[in-house]
C-alpha cells in the first residue's frame, strides 16, 4: 500500500497496514537552525522592551578646572509583542486498538518539529520586517542595508557587499551568521570566484555540514526564502529573541471528544531586529 501523502491529516496513515511497525516522518526540517543564532532573553510582559545605548565621543578637556560636559549618550527603545503559538492533534482509543506503537510520543515529536520551525519563522521575520521603537513608530528595513540584484542566485559580490556592510558598521567579527537555502548554497559552489580552498568549505556547508566562510557561520533553511527570495546576514546581537514561556508539552483525555487522547504543545515568543546597522538582507 502507498504511503500517504503529506496532506493525509488522520492518524489512518500510521495503521499496520500501512507502516508495518514503524512510523515515518514525512521530510521536513525538524530541529530549530536559528534559535542559537540571536540573542534570547526571558520575558514576563505582554510586550517586550530592548534599551538601546547610542554612541557620545568624548570632549577634549583644553583647560585646567573646567566644567564637568554632561554629554546625554543617546537612549533608544526597541519593542515586540509576545505572541503564544499551539499545536495539537487527537488520538482516538479505537485508533490505538488497532496499531502495533503508541502514536503518542511520535505525534509529540511531530508537534515539536511544527513549532520549532515557528522560532525560525519568528527570527527570519523578526530579521527584515518593520521593528517598532520605543513610541509605537514603526522603523522600517534599512534600504541601504539591501544587497544583490536579485534574479541572478547567490553571488561572491552579494556576500562581500554585505561583509563590507557589517565591517563598515564596525560589527564584531564574531558571531556573524548567513543564513540562505538550499539553492544559495550550489550558487556558491558553482562560482567561478570560489578558490580551491573556499571549494571545500562550500562542499562542507552543502553536505549540512556548519562551516564558518568569509567570516559567516553558514546555516541552511528552506524557511529563509518561504515568502521572499533573500537570504541574510547579521549578528547575533541585531536581533533579540524574547521568550515568555518555553514549548510545554500535554497529554490528556478529552472528555468531550469520546475520551480521545490530545497531544498539546504550546510558547509564547516575540522577536525584533535590535539594530539595523546589524543585519543585511541579500536579493537573490
Amino acid at each position: 500500500m502507498a504511503i500517504p501523502d503529506a496532506g493525509t491529516s488522520t492518524i489512518d496513515a500510521a495503521f499496520v497496514e500501512a507502516f508495518k511497525r514503524n512510523v515515518i516522518h514525512l521530510c521536513q526540517q525538524m530541529p530549530s537552525r536559528l534559535r542559537s543564532t540571536v540573542d534570547s532573553m526571558s520575558v514576563r510582559a505582554e510586550i517586550a522592551n530592548i534599551e538601546r545605548i547610542g554612541v557620545q565621543e568624548a570632549v577634549e578637556k583644553v583647560t585646567r578646572h573646567t566644567p564637568t560636559p554632561i554629554l546625554d549618550v543617546p537612549h533608544s527603545r526597541r519593542r515586540f509583542p509576545m505572541q503564544d503559538w499551539q499545536w495539537a492533534d487527537l488520538i482516538d482509543e479505537e485508533d490505538q486498538l488497532r496499531l502495533l506503537i503508541s502514536p503518542k510520543s511520535e505525534y509529540a515529536k511531530a508537534g515539536a518539529y511544527a513549532m520549532n520551525r515557528v522560532w525560525d519563522r519568528l527570527i527570519i521575520n523578526a530579521a527584515t520586517a518593520d521593528a517598532t521603537d520605543g513610541e509605537g513608530v514603526a522603523v522600517p528595513f534599512a534600504a541601504t542595508n539591501v544587497v544583490g540584484a536579485g534574479g541572478g542566485g547567490m553571488t561572491m559580490d552579494s556576500v562581500l557587499a554585505a561583509k563590507e556592510i557589517l565591517d563598515k558598521n564596525e560589527v564584531p567579527k564574531e558571531n556573524r551568521y548567513m543564513v540562505c537555502n538550499a539553492q544559495s548554497m550550489m550558487d556558491m559552489l558553482g562560482t567561478t570566484e570560489v578558490s580551491s580552498s573556499d571549494f571545500n568549505s562550500i562542499k562542507a556547508l552543502v553536505r549540512g555540514e556548519f562551516s564558518t566562510w568569509l567570516g559567516f557561520t553558514w546555516v541552511h533553511t528552506e524557511l529563509v526564502s518561504e515568502n521572499a527570495a533573500q537570504a541574510l546576514a547579521y549578528h547575533k546581537s541585531g536581533i533579540r529573541l524574547g521568550v515568555g514561556r518555553d514549548v510545554t508539552t500535554r497529554i490528556d483525555k478529552r472528555p468531550d471528544v469520546s475520551y480521545a487522547d490530545q497531544v498539546y504543545l504550546a510558547f509564547t515568543a516575540g522577536a525584533t531586529r535590535v539594530e539595523e546597522e546589524k543585519v543585511v538582507k541579500i536579493l537573490i
